[in-house]
């Protein structure tokens, strides 16, 4: 998800809007699911088909300031640059959300810098709107406590609600549709720090996705004959996960992670026409991880919706992890993630 500025409001323009009222700054990491979310039962309060499982990280954190204005629209930007009309639809359709909670009818200026790659399959989306709900929230003077801000950042993103805690956290799929469903659909940490793993996230292309993963989830649902045994089969693996992380049994975890990703990667290679998000870069990555396991190092491959994989590993494995996976080619940059921290207001001097 990339936060931009409406099309129609040029940049002179952004000088010259009066600052109103409230200002708030958050900062939020993406997570990188070990069972994944892919497919709603309901679009419109993304309530997923399934629960997931992530873990946040503690790199590519997004920034996001939201300020009151005196304006005639919502202005969004992200790293200064200017915008998509649907992206900045996309972003006002959340103030909404926000404002009516709040009783609220200011427009606001969204100012949010990605630090990792934007629309790539390494949760950009999770991040920007973690930290837009904990912003906003904060900026509108909505009263909120974690698990109601979880619900409130799901609904700009499914796959947010988890960023607003730090670790290992548990998106609950909920019971039933409408407001039943949308209030017992929420994300929270379930412990386990003590595993301290690290992620490698071997990077083989930060471009953005030719095919979002809004429109892949879509069409994985609808088309697809493998997604409904996959969705099957990721309950098992939630149950399985939360039972191989409270026992600290790290190959376990990462034997899940690796199968769920790949149940979940074949059931979008079976959509009609086919998703296929996998690169041969990346499977020269998934072919690096086989050779470290045969190698004796326990290292598993888990991959979000896009071709970047990121491989689980002990924190003592990471630099030899790294260094191979930099070994597969010229075309992987890796990056080490361990546990990171959930969305925070950013105040005085921390600015």
């Amino acid at each position: 998800m990339t936060f931009t500025s409406a099309s129609d409001i040029d940049a002179d323009r952004l000088h010259d809007t009066e600052v109103i009222g409230d200002e708030a700054v958050a900062v939020a990491h993406p997570n990188i699911a070990l069972v994944k979310y892919w497919g709603k039962r309901d679009e419109s309060l993304f309530l997923p088909v399934t629960g997931s499982l992530s873990m946040t990280l503690d790199i590519y954190p997004t920034t996001t300031t939201v300020r009151l204005i005196d304006g005639p629209a919502d202005v969004v930007m992200l790293n200064g640059s200017t915008a998509a009309p649907e992206a900045h639809s996309r972003v006002e359709r959340f103030l909404d959300l926000v404002r009516t909670r709040a009783g609220r009818t200011e427009h606001a200026m969204v100012v949010s810098t990605n630090t990792g790659p934007t629309g790539a399959g390494l949760a950009s989306s999770a991040s920007g709107f973690a930290a837009l709900a904990t912003a906003a929230a904060a900026a509108y003077q909505l009263d909120a406590d974690p698990r109601a801000l979880s619900r409130l950042a799901r609904r700009g993103s499914g796959s947010a609600s988890r960023s607003i805690f730090g670790g290992f956290v548990v998106w609950h799929a909920g019971a039933g549709d409408g407001p039943a469903g949308d209030h017992t659909s929420y994300a929270e940490p379930i412990g386990g720090d003590a595993l301290d793993p690290a992620l490698v996230v071997a990077v083989v292309d930060n471009a953005s996705k030719a095919v979002s993963s809004r429109e892949a989830m879509r069409r994985t649902c609808a088309t697809s004959p493998f997604y409904r045994p996959w969705a099957d089969s990721s309950a098992i693996d939630l149950v399985e996960m939360r039972k191989a992380i409270a026992r600290q049994d790290l190959p376990a975890v990462g034997e899940i992670a690796e199968r769920n990703a790949l149940g979940m990667h074949a059931s979008m290679l079976a959509a009609r026409p086919a998703i296929r998000y996998l690169s041969p870069q990346s499977i020269a990555v998934l072919d690096g991880v086989l050779a470290l396991r045969a190698d004796g190092v326990a290292a598993y491959a888990t991959i979000d919706a896009g071709p970047n994989v990121t491989v689980l590993c002990a924190r003592a494995d990471a630099q030899r992890v790294a260094a191979a996976l930099r070994a597969v080619g010229d075309f992987v940059d890796p990056r080490t993630a361990h546990l990171g921290p959930g969305a925070a207001l950013i105040t005085g001097a921390d600015r």
